[in-house]
């Protein structure tokens, strides 16, 4: 969601920036023209006013024939001399032209109107007494393109010349680049600003979000007190945190009711089970001979009605409890919950063996570890038929402590392994095997309690390994 409304941000501000850019450039490009264009039209209206008034201004005059009138020699030579230096200083090609297209003054010698393109269409339009307006457009892509300016000459309202100028655009390409370099860099820099303003708009916008999703994913991993602050971010957002606020408080107080009513039950179910199998014992004293086996099935499955209420009492305990994490050398309590595990294993034939490092800080709670790791050695001993071996293992990561208990059973399928650790599942393949099926529940919820968390995986080449792990660091 985030990269969605980042996006869709800086496009936007993208089209803005073009929309206002491209125009601009336009705007740049056509003011630079029209400045040299200002400037060629005033050169030319000096060249102008330099043209003789008297007689024929053309070069016959200049040798004679008709005589032109008293000073009209030295100012035509002044002009060509003008025009010449004026070609060498600045490169213009600038001629002074009769309406029949001769030149009285050009420079270089012997350039004539082009008989074609945007010369030869000022030149007529200044024919026309007009002078040339909105010349073509000069780009920096199109250096074989000049620029011809040309201003009629008037005399009682004739048209006797031409002052016509062609200039490269070497120059004026030049400068329209460089000042869209510098309109391009404002524009790149004007779109980092407004990433990072977009950033830290969609960070402020998305905070709630982002908090939000943290304290879902706390609640679905188990820890039930994770709420969200309603600060920050559009209303729209900050009512969704106080709805989500409420909505959490009504589930926990759903799964609180439900926790007290299984404690309650199993508590309250505890004394008349006890009481019953007391009367069961009493009226086997006086059963006559034959009936032993219906004793004694009465009597197992009142032990295991009996065990699953300590197991459901259990649950219920540990669902129910807040533990606080602290520091703890993980590796000890390790080594003494295998120690403590040992005899009976070697009772049942099964070697339990260990191998992990001397020391490995954690931050749990060390009674609710102790008693998940209790709940999964107990449940891999069962599987573990003798002469096998159930392996303890302690690896260090970088954000992790895990404890690992691998056993040598018939392990689960891909479906089972979806499964395990569900509330009174077990596989229809071990139903012969006691249990109440709450056992690996009960390690769950201890180790999320605690900030820690368990998963299963197949063992190779049979059997199952569960992982028991914790924060080296305080969440």
């Amino acid at each position: 969601m985030r990269n969605r409304l980042l996006g869709i941000l800086i496009a936007l501000m993208a089209c803005v920036l073009a929309a206002l850019g491209v125009p601009l450039a336009y705007l740049i490009a056509a003011s630079e023209q029209s400045k040299v264009v200002v400037d060629r039209i005033d050169d030319a209206a000096r060249f102008a006013q330099d043209l003789p008034t008297q007689g024929r201004p053309n070069t016959a005059a200049v040798k004679g024939d008709p005589q032109p009138g008293p000073g009209d020699n030295g100012r035509l030579h002044a002009l060509t001399s003008e025009a010449e230096r004026y070609h060498e200083l600045y490169g213009v090609r600038i001629g002074v032209f009769q309406r029949d297209g001769s030149a009285v003054a050009a420079a270089p010698d012997g350039w004539r109107p082009p008989a074609d393109g945007p010369g030869r269409q000022a030149y007529q339009e200044a024919l026309a007494g007009r002078r040339s307006h909105n010349p073509p457009q000069v780009w920096p892509w199109t250096p074989d393109r000049t620029l011809a300016v040309a201003l009629p000459v008037v005399r009682d309202g004739d048209v006797v010349a031409v002052v016509l100028t062609e200039s490269p655009t070497g120059g004026l390409r030049s400068r329209i680049l460089h000042r869209w370099m510098v309109l391009a860099g404002g524009e790149a820099l004007a779109m980092i600003v407004a990433i990072l303003l977009a950033v830290r708009l969609t960070g402020w916008v998305l905070r709630p979000v982002r908090t939000l999703d943290r304290a879902t994913h706390d609640i679905a991993t188990g820890r039930l007190g994770a709420r969200v602050a309603p600060s920050g971010g559009p209303p729209e957002l900050r009512r969704l945190a106080r709805s989500f606020n409420d909505m959490a408080d009504h589930v926990v107080l759903a799964i609180d009711q439900q926790r007290a009513f299984v404690a309650d039950a199993s508590h309250q179910l505890r004394n008349p089970l006890a009481a019953l199998l007391l009367r069961v014992e009493l009226i086997g004293l006086d059963l006559p001979e034959g009936h032993e086996e219906e004793l004694v099935a009465v009597r197992e499955e009142g032990a295991r009605l009996a065990r699953v209420l300590d197991d459901l009492l259990g649950l219920a305990t540990a669902e129910g409890s807040r533990p606080e994490p602290e520091p703890v050398d993980l590796a000890e309590l390790v080594r003494t919950r295998v120690d403590a595990w040992r005899p009976l294993a070697e009772r049942g034939g099964v070697r339990l063996s260990w191998e992990g490092p001397p020391m490995a800080h954690a931050w749990a709670d060390p009674i609710g570890f102790g008693s998940a790791l209790d709940a999964v050695l107990d449940n891999a001993l069962k599987f573990t038929p003798a002469e096998s071996t159930v392996r303890v293992g302690l690896s260090i990561g970088k954000d992790e402590v895990t404890a690992t208990v691998t056993d040598a059973g018939p392990g689960l399928t891909e479906e089972e392994l979806a499964r395990v650790g569900d509330r009174f599942w077990r596989s229809s393949r071990h139903q012969n095997i006691d249990g109440s099926g709450l056992g690996l529940s009960i390690a769950r919820t201890l180790l999320l309690a605690g900030g820690g968390g368990l998963d299963f995986a197949p063992a190779e080449p049979h059997g199952l390994t569960v992982r028991l792990a914790v924060p080296r660091r305080r969440r």
